[in-house]
């Protein structure tokens, strides 16, 4: 890969990264999509993804820096609910992320984006008529972080929002906007760094089959990304703060259907 290659290309996937990580339509969709356009190869994926993840792990923790610290002081009931909200995730990650990555990769991974993006869009829909017609909000507690953890574990499929499903539950919940859109944030951390372990370890500990081959130009690429990646994940994050507290999503949904639409067209037509 050429350097000027090297850079367009993760500039791109970091843009892309940032913005969808928190917006809510779905980051590991889009990046999964890209990359088949892209041709990365596997591993050639996994150093992307690795370092993407890394950037919009630096943009929420600069962005709730001060919420972060607040975890740490007693009661420390927002620490345990976000360590119990981060567990479904977790156990999901553990046990079923290798057949996750293998069924989206495989033949059938575009018809799976699109019905996964298509859910999403469902999602957004019925989150913002539950959100205008509601009147009446409860505080952050156990049952919305237990259900906001739920759907968590199940946007670990690309194409279902992380930002988008997590936001959906707390919603139907009746979370405040402004409590709910804190603590969806503040459950990205856990998981993306948890990620970022996970796909960490593949690189310190390959196997056989893992052949990692990461030039200077690819790494001038990914600093690229990752700066990238971190400064657009904060822009994302400011305006998804606007968004919750007026809970308007049905564009965000009618994006996801046309894009829905653009990968059964592919599939169909066995473009990628």
């Amino acid at each position: 890969m050429t350097l000027f290659e090297a850079i367009w290309k993760t500039f791109i996937l970091g843009a892309v990264q940032g913005l969808t990580e928190f917006l809510p339509v779905s980051s590991s969709g889009h990046l999964t999509l890209l990359q088949r356009v892209f041709g990365f190869d596997e591993n050639s994926l996994m150093f992307v993804n690795i370092m993407l993840h890394f950037g919009t792990l630096v943009s929420v923790c600069i962005v709730f820096r001060k919420d972060i610290l607040a975890l740490f002081k007693k009661p420390f009931k927002t620490l345990l609910m976000l360590i119990v909200a981060t567990v479904p995730a977790a156990v999901v990650g553990v046990l079923c992320n290798s057949y996750i990555d293998d069924a989206f990769a495989g033949e059938k991974g575009l018809l799976y984006l699109a019905i996964c993006f298509s859910l999403t869009a469902l999602m957004l829909l019925v989150t913002e008529m539950v959100a205008k017609r509601r009147k009446k909000h409860t505080e952050l507690g156990w049952k919305n972080t237990i259900s906001m953890g739920l759907m968590q574990a199940v946007a670990l499929f690309p194409g279902i929002s992380r930002s988008g499903s997590t936001i959906f539950a707390g919603t139907v919940a009746g979370t405040k906007p402004e409590k709910l859109a804190k603590f969806s944030f503040l459950m990205s951390i856990p998981v993306i760094l948890g990620g970022f372990v996970l796909e960490m370890k593949d690189i310190i500990f390959p196997d056989e089959s893992t052949e990692l081959i990461c030039g200077t130009n690819e790494i001038i690429g990914m600093v690229v990304g990752v700066i990238t990646a971190a400064i657009f994940g904060f822009l994302a994050i400011k305006f998804m703060l606007k968004v919750i507290s007026k809970a308007n999503y049905k564009w965000f949904s009618c994006y996801l259907v046309l894009l829905s639409l653009t990968c059964f067209w592919l599939d169909a037509l066995a473009i990628l």
